[in-house]
């Protein structure tokens, strides 16, 4: 795998793949155990070049593992491209050598799938998502990660873990029994960022238009549909993924699925259960399916968040729902036609609900549990998770949700994520309810994209007389792929 260097360019590589993070020209300092071990500037510079000064905190040292070699794999994603801009300052700090593939998110699970499955260790830290530990741990993939947290020999004592914040940690929290949530188990992973699901929208069209933000589905309903060829053929009222895959339930659909009162799995007499025939289940779903219809992309059925995300950019989508991240990029200087025209908004309520449920996505650095270099793993993980790390990342590097509480509220951070109209505030407002709503168990994808199929089916077809009839056969579905597992 060849060793790369890149200089990220911000706009430029946004604008292209609504997913590039690009960092400012300034660099961004080490980790205090750093600056605090090398004792003064020459010795700290003195290190960087190869030097013997200590770089030693307590009994925690940077240099334990000079000269190992890591391989790590990447999605291409901001989060990624912020690590990456700083490799070099690792290696100059560690004394290691980093090796790293970048790979599309369309290929990149079947890469890192290979790479787990061959049990060779042939790649020492991976990027994840919360959903893969479901399979990746049970597997024996992962590498639990928090006796590496609670030993001072390996990690730092200013890398402040319980910095994090609690629903963005938690979601990588499992103890391995299927249909049990997650926050309580083992660590699995840490986040690199965190991502809720919300409304954003375009505040020139809703200005032009004279219409106000949803607050209620049926304002939503109301709204999108008025503003559906709000600007001729090809304009329409909101965007949301539709492609016939796992990715097109997490998002908005979830959300609003969780804050409407449906539940995927419930566990009966020790087994999984499908509740996804119950009634709040039905009219959700069916909520979502005239949503679509009335004024959702015309080519729903191929879209994922690159191209939703991309038409609220264009102006051709007046709404999102989706990654609050998926908005903010389009909406920084220079990253879509309307930029600095996107505002946020809150998750509209069903009649009689008054808690907004965001469900969260994480991405995150993992260790594979076949590595041959598991501490020096665990000090790229660390490195690059650290509180001085992600307060560049969260400014300069342009990853806005930031898991850690300290860049949240430091003024840097929300002066630059504060600029994005009501970016922050519904940010906080969705937080404490926010979590993962799915029921944690290893036939998770199989499930999901049997879940995407159906909508996809109740959209574009015929297939089904009612939205009941289908919810009724997903879940029979859903039963039998389920139906081996027991729960303690």
């Amino acid at each position: 795998m060849k060793k790369k260097i890149i200089g990220i360019v911000l706009v430029g590589v946004m604008a292209a793949s609504l997913a590039a993070c690009g960092g400012g020209s300034k660099e961004t300092q080490a980790p205090a155990a750093e600056t605090e071990a090398a004792g003064s500037e020459a010795a700290a510079e003195t290190e960087a070049a190869g030097g013997d000064a200590a770089e030693a905190t307590g009994d925690f040292n940077w240099k334990a593992y000079e000269g190992t070699t890591l391989h790590i794999l990447f999605n291409e994603h901001t989060y990624s491209k912020a690590v990456i801009e700083k490799i070099p300052d690792f290696e100059a700090l560690t004394g290691m050598t980093v090796e790293y593939s970048s790979t599309p998110e369309s290929n990149y699970f079947d890469k890192v799938n290979t790479s787990l499955s061959s049990r060779s260790g042939d790649s020492d830290v991976f990027m994840t998502g919360a959903y893969q530990v479901w399979e990746y741990a049970p597997a024996g993939y992962m590498e639990d990660l928090q006796p590496y947290i609670d030993d001072p020999t390996k990690t730092a004592a200013d890398y402040n873990f319980d910095d994090f914040i609690p629903a963005a940690i938690d979601s990588l929290r499992w103890d391995m029994v299927p249909g049990h949530p997650v926050g309580e188990g083992s660590l699995w992973a840490i986040p690199m960022g965190w991502e809720l699901n919300t409304v954003a929208y375009n505040k020139r069209i809703f200005e032009e238009k004279q219409v106000e933000p949803p607050k209620t589905t049926d304002e939503l309903m109301a709204v999108a549909t008025s503003l559906n060829e709000f600007d001729g053929s090809g304009t329409y009222g909101i965007a949301v993924r539709g492609s016939r895959e796992w990715a097109t339930i997490h998002p908005g659909y979830m959300s609003l699925f969780a804050t409407w009162g449906g539940q995927d799995f419930a566990i009966e007499d020790g087994k999984l259960v499908c509740k996804l025939d119950s009634p709040e289940a039905i009219a959700m779903t069916d909520y979502w399916v005239n949503l679509i219809k009335q004024a959702g992309p015309p080519q729903w059925s191929t879209y994922t968040w690159y191209q939703a995300s991309a038409d609220l950019g264009a102006g051709k989508a007046a709404m999102l729902f989706d990654a609050t991240s998926a908005a903010y990029f389009q909406n920084v200087e220079g990253g879509s036609a309307e930029s600095g025209n996107i505002a946020w908004t809150g998750i509209p309520l069903p009649e009689g609900k008054d808690t907004m449920k965001s469900n969260v996505w994480v991405w995150s650095l993992a260790m594979n549990a076949f590595s041959q270099n598991k501490d020096a793993a665990w000090y790229f993980i660390q490195y690059f998770t650290s509180p001085e790390f992600m307060q560049w990342s969260g400014t300069e590097g342009s990853c806005a949700d930031t898991p850690r509480q300290s860049v949240m509220d430091s003024d840097e951070y929300k002066a630059i994520a504060g600029s994005a109209d009501n970016y922050l505030e519904t940010f906080a407002q969705l937080a404490p309810n926010a979590s993962i709503f799915f029921t944690p168990q290893p036939y998770f994808f199989e499930c999901t994209t049997t879940w995407a199929e159906t909508l996809q089916d109740l959209v574009t077809s015929d297939k089904y007389s009612s939205t009941e009839e289908a919810m009724k056969q997903l879940k029979a579905n859903l039963d039998k792929v389920v139906q081996d597992i027991e729960v303690e």
